[in-house]
């Protein structure tokens, strides 16, 4: 099943990262304000990247990666600076 990872820049300049089935479907949920107790209050947001994935597992997978990661280090993954460094770290 088909999965994606999902990075929303909300009103606050925050990150919310997530992981889906349906992006689409999860965003409109975002923009209703259903989406999450962290976007609800930060609303409205911006997807700024997305990756799709064969399994949703594999989205999840780097869904929890990407949380764990500073907001200077999401901004710079957003604007592609340090790709190559993802690929090197996950084989």
């Amino acid at each position: 099943m088909t999965g994606y990872t999902c990075i929303l820049r909300c009103a606050d300049d925050t990150f919310y990262v997530g992981s889906a089935i349906d992006l689409d479907a999860r965003l409109a949920s975002h923009a209703q304000g259903l989406g999450s107790d962290y976007t609800t209050c930060r609303l409205p947001v911006d997807l700024v990247w997305f990756a799709e994935f064969e399994r949703i597992d594999e989205a999840f997978a780097l869904e929890k990666r990407i949380q764990g990661w500073s907001h200077a280090k999401r901004q710079a993954f957003i604007e592609g600076g340090f790709v190559s460094s993802l690929r090197s770290s996950s084989h």
